[in-house]
């Protein structure tokens, strides 16, 4: 077996372990990967995604491609194909993990490397993280069944009400972000919430593009201060399958927590898919974030996979 550079190889020879990923994603996740997967096949065929594919008499195994963001790098994917027409497919990810891992590290102007891999549930791939000197968090990923009757909520305070999300509230989205995530364990995960730019970033990629989906609108709302209109909480949601929404950021500002915000926003957005037919609703958290999690188990989130992030910082 070679680990080979990905922009060697085009769309058709990726294609074949696209669509397994593809089937993975539907299977595990109730997730339609579809549109992530032509996107990488564009780039591919552009010959600028960087990455590495594992090949063994022409066939590509599996791969893994990561970018660059300033300076830092982010790991996007990891996919090998199925461990019945491989002898040891744990091998193959670590040996593509290796050389994403230590091209990075070697990177001139990367100074912290951050890498999130859904598919891979928690320890698979710790190992060859931590031997690179990579921190960890454990992450949930979590589900709610929407043919299941909506939990009963209290009250909002009367000077907050809810709404649906706007194009004018990008920028006090950004702001709300990069306050709620001061000194949370999230913004050590993710750098992006430290900075008002970084949040903006963040949003952008939320809105436009389908790694996480398509972004609905309809279905992502604000917490509003009657008197000051300004905003209290965010939660944007996207679809990931035509009957299936996933929360991309819930948020609420530090003093307006433990006032039913969070869940009267996470209401909203599961009333608004059950009036688009949706069946289910999931959502990513960090097992540290205790609050969080309650939450989430109180309104009947179920907990579907164990995952772990990986920062390293040079």
């Amino acid at each position: 077996m070679e680990i080979l550079d990905l922009r060697h190889f085009g769309s058709e020879d990726l294609r074949p372990l696209l669509d397994e990923e593809v089937e993975f994603w539907a299977q595990h996740l109730a997730w339609d990967y579809h549109g992530s997967a032509e996107m990488i096949q564009r780039y591919v065929d552009t010959k600028v995604l960087p990455g590495y594919a594992a090949v063994e008499r022409g066939r590509i195994l599996g791969y893994s491609f990561f970018v660059y963001e300033g300076s830092k790098g982010v790991i996007g994917d990891l996919f090998v194909a199925d461990g019945g027409r491989i002898t040891n497919p744990h091998e193959v990810e670590n040996q593509l993990l290796t050389h994403v891992i230590e091209t990075l590290q070697q990177s001139p102007g990367i100074h912290r490397i951050e890498s999130q891999l859904l598919m891979h549930e928690t320890g698979i791939v710790s190992p060859t993280f931590m031997a690179q000197g990579f921190s960890r968090h454990g992450r949930l990923f979590m589900i709610l069944s929407l043919d299941k009757n909506a939990p009963s909520r209290r009250r909002l305070h009367e000077d907050v009400e809810i709404r649906r999300w706007t194009e004018a509230d990008y920028q006090p989205a950004a702001a709300l972000i990069t306050t709620a995530y001061r000194g949370h364990v999230d913004a050590e995960i993710n750098d992006q919430y430290r900075t008002l730019a970084g949040s903006l970033r963040f949003l952008n990629n939320i809105v436009r593009f389908p790694g996480c989906g398509t972004f609905d609108p309809e279905s992502s709302f604000v917490a509003v201060q009657k008197n000051t209109r300004s905003l209290a909480g965010i939660i944007l949601c996207s679809h990931v399958r035509q009957d299936v929404g996933h929360v991309t950021q819930v948020c609420v500002l530090p003093e307006f927590r433990s006032q039913g915000i969070g869940e009267a926003l996470l209401a909203a957005t599961s009333g608004s898919l059950r009036e688009q037919k949706c069946s289910l609703l999931s959502l990513t958290v960090t097992a540290a974030n205790d609050r969080a999690v309650e939450l989430y188990r109180q309104l009947g989130f179920e907990e579907k996979r164990a995952f772990d992030a990986f920062v390293w910082e040079g």
